[in-house]
């Protein structure tokens, strides 16, 4: 997996008209990669510009197939480069990602006598970075409706807990690392979040190939062969001279594309939207039906914050076809539907036991009482109608707010948020017109 994140962008392909926009880097980058690897890192790529960012342009016409770009290993920048007496005072739980920004502080308290200076040097600074953990508490509010504010939050948390881990070691030696604040340790992990690339190497920064940028459409990515130690780019399509050569990052929805890359993709075909559900509290039958829920759940449906309630969380995708199994909306919440509706604790018994004998799934089956079922079902579709009216609501005040005198970076990062909020809005109306025409055709059977 490999990220890049200069300045905000969605992806789009380089056009004619856009393409006197863009132009190639000549910095000492290219010159230092081929000199540290001895090889020619690529003869097809060159490094461009455009209104989004850096970007790789292709400088030659490329097949289907060609070999675009070769790393040898002795170019990445690996959380093994921590210098032993360092991590000899590293606690052992602090991950590869927070080792990885230890490595990178060190290099960038060295400056011009790093020898990774070219590539620390080409790195964004925090301010051109667009991660919701650089938003400001207000910024953040225009994304409080969805799951990806609280984890920001959790983010935030977990980075302030990893630096008080990390801080002992980096203190103890000022002359490697300077004096390196939290804002500094942020700064270096969202660096290494938002570019690295899981190799067979592990979590490694690759110059030159993070500048590829994302195409959810691509079905290129980085390879690694351990048996020449290096790793390269095959290209998934073709591509003329001067446009835009480009990766999949993974298959990943607009909220963790925020959180950890600062962009958006408009129209995500992977979006997903977190479902936050609860049995109301008055019910009689509030406490059996929680802890039948909890027993039966094959996911962590308990939401693990500072923030949050004892509610039960489901991730629902879209919908892409009106037949019966409904794929996209988890089984497990047509159960807690289903749950929902039970009067009798009989009922919730009987539940249980079929589930137990069975495959451990709680409700798989439609409810023989067809009202019921459908009763059930329309629980779901409420929440769903609610959760997009709110969307709505918000993408509505967003684009009609006007606030004078407001930095690029404001703008942009309002735009993310109206993509963000239209791709889920899409994702609920497809679960919302599945659970529609399945109820209409258990009405029309009855």
């Amino acid at each position: 997996m490999t990220v890049h994140t200069v300045f905000f962008r969605t992806y789009r392909r380089i056009t004619a008209q856009s393409i006197g926009m863009l132009f190639n880097e000549c910095d000492e980058l290219m010159p230092w990669l081929r000199k540290k690897t001895g090889l020619q890192i690529s003869t097809v790529l060159s490094i461009g510009k455009s209104f989004y960012g850096r970007s790789l342009l292709a400088s030659k016409h490329i097949e289907c197939g060609d070999c675009i770009l070769k790393i040898p290993y002795n170019a990445h920048l690996t959380p093994d480069e921590v210098l032993p007496e360092v991590e000899s005072r590293i606690v052992d739980d602090v991950g590869a990602i927070s080792r990885l920004a230890v490595v990178l502080l060190a290099e960038q308290e060295l400056g011009k006598g790093s020898d990774w200076y070219p590539y620390i040097n080409s790195l964004p600074s925090a301010g051109n970075m667009h991660n919701t953990i650089f938003w400001t508490p207000e910024e953040l509010k225009m994304i409080h409706q969805s799951s990806i504010y609280h984890d920001t939050l959790n983010l935030k948390s977990f980075l302030a807990k990893e630096f008080s881990a990390l801080n002992p070691a980096l203190k103890h030696f000022p002359v490697i690392f300077g004096e390196v604040k939290l804002e500094n340790f942020i700064h270096a992990y969202a660096l290494v979040i938002s570019r690295a690339w899981g190799t067979s190497n592990g979590v490694s920064l690759v110059p030159f190939a993070d500048f590829l940028n994302h195409d959810g459409a691509s079905d290129a990515a980085l390879l690694s062969d351990d048996d020449r130690e290096i790793s390269e780019v095959i290209a998934d399509r073709n591509y003329s001279v001067g446009e835009e050569v480009v990766i999949r990052y993974g298959k990943f929805p607009n909220s963790t594309l925020m959180l950890d890359y600062g962009f958006t993709v408009p129209h995500n075909i992977y979006d997903q939207v977190q479902i936050l559900v609860d049995v109301p509290f008055n019910d009689p039958l509030y406490k059996m039906k929680r802890e039948l829920l909890h027993k039966h759940s094959r996911q962590s449906t308990a939401i693990e914050d500072c923030f949050s309630s004892s509610r039960l969380s489901f991730i629902i995708k879209e919908v892409k076809t009106s037949c019966r199994k409904g794929r996209g909306i988890p089984q497990a919440l047509r159960a807690f539907a289903r749950v929902t509706t039970v009067l009798t604790c009989d009922e919730l018994t009987t539940m249980a036991n079929e589930a137990t004998q069975s495959d451990g799934r709680l409700a798989r089956r439609p409810l023989k009482d067809t009202l019921r079922e459908i009763q059930a079902h329309n629980i779901l579709l409420s929440e769903f109608v609610q959760m997009m009216k709110c969307r709505d609501a918000k993408i509505e005040e967003l684009e009609s707010s006007n606030v004078p005198y407001c930095s690029s970076q404001f703008w942009c990062r309002r735009q993310m948020a109206i993509d963000l909020f239209r791709d889920e809005i899409r994702v609920l109306k497809s679960a919302s017109a599945w659970v529609t025409n399945y109820c209409q055709s258990l009405s029309a059977l009855s």
